[in-house]
């Protein structure tokens, strides 16, 4: 039988009047469940394997149709990346289902905006602010940037610094709507092409389906490994995308009330 791990965490709650700040300190009970996951594709991993992480979570859209989330967050779903919008004018049709169904299950959830290189980044941030709502506890944001060679509309690759800089003008409106800020997800060539590690203050969601990210992106930090997108996860139809935090159960609750979730 899988067993939720109850992780207690004391958060600060911090009162504002008169220019004095008067903190409250609130437990917080954070649920972390062992996963029970396949994978249709498995990886022989040379290195460090993502099963040494204990908190386990996906990242799905409209090609993920069929999600009976209290069988997924029983069998490890601890979170969710859910995607929102792409573009300025695209928004994923099960996205409402999604972010319901986990929020439902007791699913930590966050949204993530897919990122269209012909478009102003003001542009795509003020579309995905149109169409995810500002939730109490969610998680933060998401700026998914990926070269896109086959798209039928837009294949430009720009030079580094304009894709940083549209990516810090996106982050930075996501910021002030939200009042966090936003995570990075990329893969292994767009983060070295474009040199995304110069972005300062970002945490990253790094893709890495055949080593760890340790040594795919040359040690550099990150918070949420994606490592496979053909896994089978109890409650979902077909596969799905699977990521690990990059830390212990007691970091993740810490992480969480870091993020004054």
């Amino acid at each position: 039988m899988i067993r939720p791990i109850f992780v207690l965490l004391v958060l600060a709650l911090a009162a504002c009047g008169q220019g004095r700040r008067d903190a409250v300190s609130e437990p917080l009970e954070v649920s972390v469940t062992s996963s029970n996951f396949a994978d249709s594709d498995p990886t022989d991993w040379p290195g460090r394997s993502p099963d040494r992480y204990p908190v386990h979570g996906i990242d799905l859209s409209r090609f993920q149709t069929q999600v009976d989330w209290k069988t997924a967050r029983a069998n490890g779903v601890n979170f969710a990346f859910i995607k929102a919008t792409e573009g300025g004018d695209m928004v994923d049709p099960m996205f409402d289902s999604h972010w319901g169904g986990a929020a439902a299950a007791g699913v930590k959830r966050g949204a993530y905006h897919f990122f269209y290189h012909c478009r102003p980044a003001a542009e795509q941030a003020r579309w995905f602010i149109r169409h995810v709502p500002k939730t109490p506890g969610a998680l933060p944001p998401v700026l998914d940037m990926e070269w896109t060679p086959t798209s039928p509309t837009c294949t430009i690759r720009r030079d580094g610094a304009t894709i940083r800089e549209e990516a810090r003008i996106f982050l930075d409106i996501l910021e002030r709507h939200y009042g966090q800020r936003p995570m990075i997800y990329t893969t292994v060539d767009f983060y070295q092409d474009t040199e995304l590690w110069r972005l300062r203050g970002v945490e990253f969601w790094l893709r890495s389906v055949a080593d760890h990210p340790h040594d795919v992106y040359d040690g550099k930090s990150w918070s949420f490994w994606q490592y496979t997108s053909t896994g089978l996860v109890p409650g979902i139809a077909g596969r799905v995308d699977i990521n690990v935090f990059a830390g212990s159960k007691t970091a993740w609750a810490d992480w969480l009330g870091s993020r004054g979730l």
